[in-house]
């Protein structure tokens, strides 16, 4: 007598909660300060003004753009301000660091966004793999935010998972 084969994971109460669903489409642009330094150490201001007013901001357009120096010059903090003013009419997000400050902060963004009453009580798989770089950061905030409300939670797929927390009955 042949027995059905029962999936049992699609029949299951888990919850699969999948961080690469938050991420944020665009490209990503580096804009290094170090460029706009003479002998890349020193901000010379009307040098920079001049930049600043004849630059054509346009090409950031629609972009997600982390402001950073590469050197280790000292850099007035109003000269980030002055280029953070002058990208946020054309970018989508200006962030102060690098490239994957930029990724965890457009994470932040979106995990703030979310009901996390919708996962009271459930059994939540946090996905594991994914196409987009998630960053760690953004796997720790979502367990600060599953962890009150969730019984339990586990990390990977719903077919192989680990368990990360589990609230004790009492």
């Amino acid at each position: 007598m042949e027995r059905e084969i029962v999936n049992r994971v699609s029949n299951s109460q888990l919850v699969t909660f999948d961080l690469e669903q938050l991420y944020t489409p665009g490209e990503r642009v580096l804009f290094d300060v170090k460029e706009l330094l003479f002998q890349e150490l020193i901000l010379r201001e009307a040098d920079f003004r001049d930049f600043i007013k004849t630059h054509n901001w346009s090409h950031y357009q629609n972009k997600l753009v982390a402001i950073t120096c590469s050197t280790d010059a000292i850099v007035p903090t109003w000269a980030y301000m002055i280029l953070a003013s002058s990208l946020q009419p054309f970018a989508t997000a200006v962030v102060f660091g690098s490239l994957q400050d930029l990724e965890t902060h457009l994470f932040e963004q979106a995990l703030i966004k979310i009901d996390w009453q919708k996962f009271e009580k459930a059994k939540v798989v946090v996905k594991g793999c994914s196409k987009f770089p998630v960053p760690i950061s953004a796997y720790v905030l979502a367990i600060n935010k599953l962890r009150p409300v969730a019984q339990s939670i586990m990390f990977g797929e719903p077919c192989s998972t680990v368990p990360v927390f589990k609230k004790k009955t009492i």
